[in-house]
């Protein structure tokens, strides 16, 4: 094994197992997590609608997508779902915190963002299950998917931005 297929294997599996164990403490509550009906509160006061469409959506990417990346399995699709929930993390959840985790800002998930594009870039690596299938993408296809998935983030966020204009809050 190259030293570069060595770094991607422990790259896919520390970001992805990291992604896809955020993804279960939301979907089933493992790990000190909120659980399902936990989550779904949590989306409803990020102004996110439908909830359970947007909650599902997003314990899918986390929860599927972390464990598609640790496996090499349709990396250049998991990478854009990764990539897409990684926006909507930082831009709504944890910019207003400023940069470092220790006060809840936005360090961590960028980092994990950044490593999961940086696999999206260079592929998988050979001892992947894309290697065993064959399945090997262009790097104009990789790139298109990468910014669908920052695309998607960024129609996601709009989401509640456009609810709280059509439908705002009336002060009681």
């Amino acid at each position: 094994m190259h030293s570069f297929d060595l770094a991607m294997l422990l790259i896919r599996l520390g970001v992805g197992v990291t992604f896809a164990a955020h993804g279960a403490q939301k979907a089933f509550g493992w790990w000190g997590g909120t659980g399902l009906k936990g989550w779904q509160s949590a989306m409803t006061r990020m102004g996110f609608r439908p909830v359970a469409l947007f909650a599902a959506l997003s314990i899918l990417a986390e929860l599927v997508g972390g464990l598609m990346l640790a496996a090499g399995i349709l990396t250049p699709a998991a990478v854009a779902a990764l990539v897409g929930l990684s926006v909507v993390i930082i831009f709504k959840v944890h910019w207003v915190h400023g940069f470092f985790s220790g006060k809840s800002g936005f360090e961590f998930p960028l980092l994990l963002a950044i490593c999961a594009v940086a696999v999206g870039v260079a592929g998988p690596g050979q001892v992947s299950l894309d290697n065993l299938i064959k399945l090997e993408p262009t790097a104009a296809v990789r790139a298109a998917l990468l910014v669908l998935g920052g695309l998607g983030g960024l129609a996601s966020l709009a989401v509640p931005w456009l609810l709280a204009r059509v439908n705002p809050v009336k002060p009681s």
